[in-house]
């Protein structure tokens, strides 16, 4: 970064810094909180009804199930819904189904100016049959159930935040939109051409992935996740008495993954790590085919285009000329980069979470998997946080998997109190022009 854009963001953090002091240690809105605690036995009965639907991505008749609770939840609220199915338009990866759950969309309407964009997913990484063995309960602070954490949590959360809204009259919004999908965990094929779309239409986009019970924070960057495949076509023989007749695949394979160890690029947090192969049938065959995949980590979307180049001109460097080689790239999910607007509005949100007495972390440090809060950011520089879900551990484990039942009440009056105070112009979540 040159010094006059440094000091241009230091000065546009300062100024955001001294205009945010001024509610730090205010009292929290009591209004706000009584409805909070309010909502909260109501949020833990949602979760309850959510995670027992099994809603795996692929499980078709389950995301249907839950889809169609969502809806009738927001219709009930107020929302006009519709369900969207997005198969059609599909961005077709090698493992992507043929039909994808549908997209959940609601729509209120209020008397202001601003747009707003609540977003999280209902689909979980779980396999029919699961919920038997893993029932939804609470024990102690611990709410427990497959996919609570990722992501039911967040839809409970958003639907309970427009109810607390709802309660107090709070209509000084313009639009407030919110998407649920059914195939985030297997990088939204479906689902992320609109949230791209309504991502660079709104004002402001709140991402309900939930947060850590380690580290209570908001995310304004995660990684951009992309694959490689190779596919080496060879010619096989008899390994004993004919090797020299075959065209050994696994040799070439081999070689090219081995001239592409060394492509990841610690400065720019660019990662390349070859980690599945596979070669040949029998031990006494030259192999004719083999195969392998590596997992590639982003943190600019530009990245994309670095890697992918010089992926393409490693692979012409063959090792046995008789071999076919070919390589797939697939940019399965775009990094969320931060910006000045975002960094705004997480500031912003941490004097709110003051108000309760709690400290509330947000930075642009990359951890863990990718967001479709990244599709939404892809076509603006508005405002695009991750994380007011709700504390949570143990996504994707199949045995341990819960949220913390104290998160309900700080997050829910967090959701409503920012969405109030961009509704009324209090933060700005637009870049200056």
């Amino acid at each position: 970064m040159n010094t006059a854009i440094a000091t241009g963001r230091k000065v546009f953090l300062i100024a955001a810094l001294a205009a945010g002091c001024a509610c730090a240690f205010a009292a929290p809105d009591q209004r706000i909180a009584s409805l909070a605690a309010k909502e909260k036995p109501a949020l833990l009965e949602t979760l309850n009804q959510l995670v027992s639907i099994e809603s795996g991505s692929r499980d078709l008749e389950g995301l249907d199930k839950i889809a169609n609770l969502i809806a009738d939840k927001f219709k009930a609220l107020g929302g006009q819904v519709e369900l969207i199915d997005p198969s059609a338009d599909a961005y077709r990866m090698e493992d992507t189904p043929e039909k994808i759950g549908k997209v959940v969309r609601a729509t209120f309407r209020g008397t202001g100016t601003k747009k707003i964009m609540l977003i999280a997913h209902m689909d979980t990484v779980y396999q029919i049959g699961m919920l038997n063995k893993q029932p939804f309960r609470v024990e102690g602070d611990k709410a427990y159930g497959l996919g609570i954490a990722d992501d039911k949590q967040g839809i409970a959360v958003i639907a309970h935040t427009i109810a607390l809204l709802k309660a107090m009259d709070f209509k000084e919004y313009g639009t407030l939109t919110v998407l649920i999908n059914g195939d985030e965990e297997i990088s939204s094929p479906g689902a992320r051409t609109l949230i791209t779309r309504l991502g660079g239409e709104h004002d402001v986009v709140m991402s309900f992935e939930g947060s850590s019970v380690k580290e209570d924070k908001l995310s304004l960057a995660t990684a951009g996740i992309a694959s490689v495949t190779l596919n080496v076509t060879g010619k096989a023989s008899h390994a004993g008495s004919a090797p020299e007749l075959g065209v050994n695949a696994l040799y070439e394979l081999s070689h090219q993954i081995l001239q592409m160890r060394d492509l990841s690029d610690p400065a720019t947090g660019l990662k390349m790590n070859w980690t599945v192969s596979r070669s040949g049938s029998n031990r006494n065959v030259i192999p004719a085919t083999a195969t392998a995949g590596a997992d590639v980590r982003v943190l600019k979307v530009s990245d994309y285009d670095r890697i992918e180049q010089q992926i393409q001109e490693r692979v012409k460097k063959q090792l046995i000329p008789q071999a076919k080689v070919e390589m797939k790239f697939e940019r399965r999910r775009p990094p969320l980069e931060a910006t000045d607007a975002s960094r705004a509005l997480a500031l912003h949100a941490q004097q709110i979470y003051k108000q309760l007495g709690k400290e509330l972390g947000a930075d642009d440090k990359v951890a863990g998997g990718g967001t479709d809060a990244a599709f939404a950011a892809l076509k603006t520089h508005a405002a695009v946080v991750e994380r007011f879900g709700l504390q949570g551990f143990g996504a994707h484990s199949a045995d341990a998997e819960y949220v913390l039942v104290d998160s309900i009440e700080p997050r829910l009056y967090l959701a409503a109190q920012l969405i109030m105070d961009i509704s009324r112009g209090k933060v700005s979540a637009r870049p200056a022009p």
